[in-house]
């Protein structure tokens, strides 16, 4: 089964299909619509084979797709029909959680993206779960994902931030117990040196969760169903 994977951001539009070596892309812009989106990648991948697609949101995803309008993008993804505009089934999830299952390497895996807000995930034993923790208070009424995203950084110095991110990594790795974090997003190359227990996600780690998605597993002789990656809704 080819897969197209698509990572959809406020900047770019990035893709690689099953097969591929060199992944493609256009700029992304605020009055982008699904419509327009879905035309501009057929178009962009008219000689590529794929059979299935799997799509990073940036925004948050319900068991029938986007439940929320992206707040850097046009309106009307929310009840889009992306399998039929795509004419092929279509697993969407939230962008942090198609990171999280790129970094993911067995046991119990936090996951928290650095970009312009904070991204976040658990994943354990095949089955991811979402969560909005930069939604959490931090300090002064600061959320957490102000602080850890690129307007924190702006606004404390990178010396503040860096030990915010520090602290925050640490207590959140200790409360969901955690064997591992894994710090993805654009400014997680700027913490060093990193938290304990903690790795930096690959660069192509977004592509690798969306192939990741189709992904199915059975042990030789085993008649129990094929593992699959399950999202929490």
């Amino acid at each position: 089964m080819d897969v197209l994977v698509i990572d959809v951001g406020g900047s770019h539009v990035k893709f690689v299909a099953s097969g591929q070596r060199k992944r493609r892309k256009f700029d992304s812009a605020p009055d982008l619509t699904p419509r327009a989106f879905v035309d501009r990648v057929l178009d962009a991948v008219r000689d590529w084979r794929f059979d299935v697609v799997s799509l990073g949101y940036p925004g948050l995803v319900g068991p029938h797709g986007p439940v929320q309008e992206p707040g850097n993008l046009g309106t009307g993804w929310v009840e889009f029909d992306f399998a039929a505009a795509f004419g092929t089934p279509v697993r969407v999830v939230n962008d942090a959680v198609m990171q999280a299952l790129g970094g993911y390497e067995g046991g119990r895996m936090l996951f928290l993206g650095l970009g312009t807000g904070l991204g976040s995930a658990l994943v354990s034993d095949h089955v991811v779960v979402p969560m909005e923790l930069g939604n959490l208070p931090y300090t002064n009424g600061e959320p957490l994902g102000r602080r850890l995203g690129r307007k924190g950084l702006h606004a404390h110095g990178r010396a503040a931030w860096l030990q915010s991110v520090s602290d925050a990594t640490s207590t959140l790795r200790d409360a969901f117990a955690a064997d591992y974090v894994v710090l993805g997003g654009g400014n997680a190359r700027h913490v060093r040196p990193l938290p304990e227990r903690t790795k930096r996600g690959r660069a192509d780690g977004a592509f690798i969760g969306g192939f990741r998605l189709w992904e199915e597993t059975i042990e030789p002789h085993d008649r129990t169903p094929p593992l699959v990656w399950r999202v929490v809704r």
